[in-house]
Order: C-alpha cells, then sequence, then structure tokens
C-alpha cells in the first residue's frame, strides 16, 4: 500500500537543453515568455486544438517530447518549464499552485490560446488542477497523472508515507546539503519512484541533474513543496465552490499510484476516468511511453 501512494523564450529550434534526451520535432521553437512577474521558458509545436503540458519535479518540460511528438500531428502544443525550472526565472517567490497557474495563463495569452486542454504530471497535476478550477471555461480537458492534490481526498493519508519525507525538506541548510551533490539527490526519485529504475538512461539523469544544478534551482525546486501547506488551503476553497466539470483522465503507474490516482481526481473533479499503466512507476513516460501516450492521446481525442 505505500508504494500505491508513491508521488510521487527569443524562437530558437527546441532541442532539449544540455544533453541528449529525445529531442523535440524541429518543427517546435521555444520563447522566453514574460508573465505574472516572471519568464517561462517555453517549447511551442503543431497546428490544431491546443494542449498544454505540465511537467513535475525531478524534470522539465523536456520529459515531454514524446508526447509533444505525437499530439502535434492535430494539436498546437504548449509545453513550458514551470516557475524555477529548467530554463525558467528563478525568483525567490511565487511558487503556491494558485499563483502559478496565472503564470500559465499568462503564457497562453501571450500566445492567443484562449481554450485548451491541460496535461500534467506530478507538481504538474497540482498547477492544472489549479489553473482548471480558476479557468474553467478555457479548460476542456484534464489529465493528471500520478501525483496528489493538497488537501483533497486522501491528502492526509498520503502524507503519512515516509518515502515521501521530501515535501518537508527545504531551506538554506539542505540547499547546502545538496549542492555539488544534485545527481546523488535525484538518483534517490528516480530510483525509488519508478518500477525498474533502468528504465531511466545515463543520458537523462545527467541532463536533469545539470539543470538542477544551476544557480536558484535547487531552492526553487524545494520551493515547490514548501507551498503544499498553501496549496492545501487554496485547493480547499476551491473545491467549496464545486468539483471540476470537464472530462478528467487520472493516469496512474500500476507499481505507484495505480488506482488511487482515480480515487485523488473524483475528490475534485465530477467526471473522472481512470487508467493504470502497467509495469511503470511514477514516471509514467520514461518507463512506458508507449502505453501512456496512447491513454492520453485517446482520451483527447475523444468526442
Amino acid at each position: 500500500m505505500l508504494r500505491s501512494l508513491i508521488a510521487g523564450a527569443a524562437i530558437a529550434l527546441a532541442a532539449p537543453a544540455l544533453a541528449d534526451v529525445q529531442p523535440y520535432p524541429a518543427t517546435f521553437t521555444t520563447q522566453d515568455i514574460a508573465t505574472n512577474g516572471t519568464t517561462l521558458h517555453v517549447r511551442i509545436g503543431g497546428s490544431g486544438p491546443t494542449v498544454v503540458l505540465l511537467h513535475g519535479y525531478g524534470e522539465t518540460g523536456d520529459m515531454w517530447a514524446p508526447l509533444a511528438a505525437e499530439l502535434a500531428r492535430n494539436h498546437r502544443v504548449i509545453v513550458p518549464d514551470l516557475r524555477g525550472m529548467g530554463l525558467s526565472e528563478k525568483p525567490a517567490t511565487g511558487y503556491d499552485k494558485k499563483n502559478e497557474a496565472k503564470d500559465i495563463a499568462g503564457v497562453l495569452d501571450a500566445l492567443k490560446a484562449e481554450k485548451v486542454d491541460v496535461v500534467a504530471h506530478d507538481i504538474g497535476n497540482m498547477v492544472g488542477y489549479q489553473f482548471a478550477a480558476q479557468y474553467p471555461s478555457r479548460t476542456t480537458k484534464l489529465v493528471l497523472m500520478d501525483a496528489p492534490l493538497p488537501g483533497i481526498g486522501p491528502w492526509e493519508e498520503i502524507l503519512k508515507n515516509p518515502l515521501l519525507w521530501h515535501f518537508r525538506f527545504g531551506g538554506p541548510d539542505m540547499e547546502r546539503l545538496v549542492a555539488g551533490r544534485e545527481r546523488i539527490y535525484l538518483d534517490r526519485f528516480w530510483n525509488e519512484f519508478s518500477a525498474d529504475p533502468k528504465k531511466w538512461d545515463e543520458a537523462s539523469r545527467e541532463h536533469y541533474a545539470k539543470l538542477y544544478a544551476q544557480p536558484g534551482a535547487m531552492r526553487a525546486g524545494f520551493a515547490q513543496f514548501a507551498a503544499f501547506d498553501q496549496d492545501a488551503t487554496d485547493n480547499q476553497a476551491l473545491l467549496k465552490q464545486g468539483k471540476l466539470g470537464m472530462p478528467v483522465l487520472a493516469v496512474g503507474g500500476e507499481k505507484s499510484f495505480g488506482p488511487t490516482m482515480a480515487v485523488v481526481a473524483s475528490a475534485a473533479a465530477e467526471n473522472v476516468t481512470g487508467v493504470v499503466i502497467p509495469a511503470s512507476g511514477h514516471w509514467l513516460i520514461e518507463e512506458q511511453p508507449g502505453a501512456t501516450v496512447k491513454a492520453i492521446r485517446s482520451f483527447l481525442d475523444a468526442e
């Protein structure tokens, strides 16, 4: 049961930053877009109905390359690095997910994207939920992947899982502890939250470790978790106004959240479809890209 509750731009070619992970198609471009008092690094490609992809901790928007390549055949795909992560700016404050949803809204405004499907993983779930709740008329469908929503559903039970000690890990002393050891710290996430850690190849590990070793990156990452208490308060306030009405797909890795992901989503939304990806832990795109992309594609394409 413990294992089942693991949570877990100027325009240029949209190759991933720094190392040899799967690149985005050459048709994608990048922009640094000013929004809500910060600047987000954003990848853009394809044409058609718009879908925005929101990554989580331990990765950046680079993680979405396999899904973005598939969706770009008939969607406009927008992939930001969240506030403080990847190649986005790393401000000192603003990491509550209610505020980060406003970051995303500003990016979509700048790109003249009014209505969007939202696909999210890990901390991206928390930003995605806030976006859908604050902007329901802009959100046509929502995909939540293998992570909880602070203050919603089984949140308090999930917090009891000892594997999630990192939710309370942060601050200046912790930053000193991990400085120069970012790869050691992140390996723990990639190994413990995978069904098979070998799915995380060396190139990907080096790629993300370098990005998280940038000045301010670990501080910003810790700030994402430090905001969870405020996120819980904000989420509960929104939930009192009613559950989400748009279709929601809840995707859990068999060796991670599994069917619990649908329980989480059903506490926040009325129209939930649950999918469990076999032989996957938390890192669905890395561990089982084919099955994960197929499940998301089928949901977004359904009438």
